[in-house]
């Protein structure tokens, strides 16, 4: 087996054991970069024999996952990113076995199929199915771009291929602790939007690289199309095309509530943080970077 995981965790313990097991038929080397788990997460780790590295986190999931890549000292022909809540299906499994060693020199990145499960329901429509992501890619030719969300390994040089079965996405908290998680991910989204606008740091344009093509159309369209549109507005557009254009309504109750919440109400408090800023400042920039780093404790750097 030719392949490095790394798993960023913290606080995993519900999900670290089912993550790892699923990796362990393909991988030689499972890292776990912890940024200082208070529950089991690190012992249960290495109880499955991953080695587990520690490093705070600060608010930046590039940062961090870049940091794994340079620290883990990984001498595999390829690296894997996975989530914690992440695992592979056997199907993937079979077919990473057959085909990994094969994959000509031209060949840099190879992209996975998300399935996303909410409370036990398979999110198949409403844009959620199939998620295309550069997940495996040969090491010392990838690395997560430098965003403060909606992060995507990019790969300099050399082509991107795609497997054909599926990882899944299924975290197993509470409803509570999802929106919890998404009111944290919304002061980085919101931060991210401003920086873009304000240019407080360069972020990388995935155009200029190898990346998966699914990605770069997804960045397109929010760069040119819904990051153009009036906030409050865009959120209520983008939930209804989710819903309808594209049959979000087809995913029933559970899938009602996920859109709903991943569509409608995270997007709106993304733009009520952005308005927020904006209308406190006034286009201060250095007032905008205070806002981020000191109110929002987003690193920008």
């Amino acid at each position: 087996m030719s392949i490095t995981a790394i798993i960023l965790t913290s606080n995993e313990e519900i999900h670290i054991e089912r993550c790892i097991r699923s990796l362990q038929r393909v991988c030689s080397r499972i890292c776990v970069v912890d940024s200082f788990s208070t529950d089991r997460t690190i012992e249960l780790a290495r109880e499955l024999g991953a080695d587990v590295f520690q490093n705070k986190w600060e608010n930046n999931y590039s940062k961090q996952l870049n940091w794994g890549i340079e620290n883990c000292n990984i001498t595999t022909p390829w690296i894997m990113r996975m989530d914690a809540d992440e695992y592979l299906m056997e199907e993937l499994q079979s077919e990473i076995n057959q085909k990994i060693e094969g994959i000509p020199p031209t060949i840099s990145g190879i992209e996975l199929t998300r399935r996303v499960y909410f409370k036990g329901q398979w999110i198949k429509h409403g844009s959620y199915y199939p998620i295309r992501l550069l997940r495996i890619w040969r090491t010392g030719q990838g690395y997560c771009e430098k965003r403060l969300m909606d992060e995507h390994i990019i790969v300099d040089g050399g082509e991107v291929v795609r497997f054909d079965h599926d990882l899944v996405d299924e975290n197993l908290n509470s409803l509570h602790w999802w929106v919890t998680k998404h009111n944290n991910y919304a002061r980085r989204e919101a931060a991210d939007a401003l920086n873009l606008k304000y240019n407080l740091i360069n972020s990388t344009d995935i155009r200029e690289h190898s990346a998966g093509n699914q990605a770069k159309v997804k960045r397109f369209l929010k760069n040119r199309m819904y990051n153009k549109m009036p906030l409050g507005l865009r959120p209520v557009l983008y939930f209804l095309f989710r819903m309808t254009i594209q049959l979000g309504v087809l995913d029933g109750k559970k899938g009602l509530v996920f859109h709903f919440n991943q569509g409608l109400w995270y997007r709106l408090l993304i733009d009520v943080l952005i308005w927020e800023v904006e209308n406190e400042v006034g286009g201060d920039k250095e007032k905008v970077r205070d806002i981020i780093e000191n109110r929002w404790k987003v690193s920008l750097v």
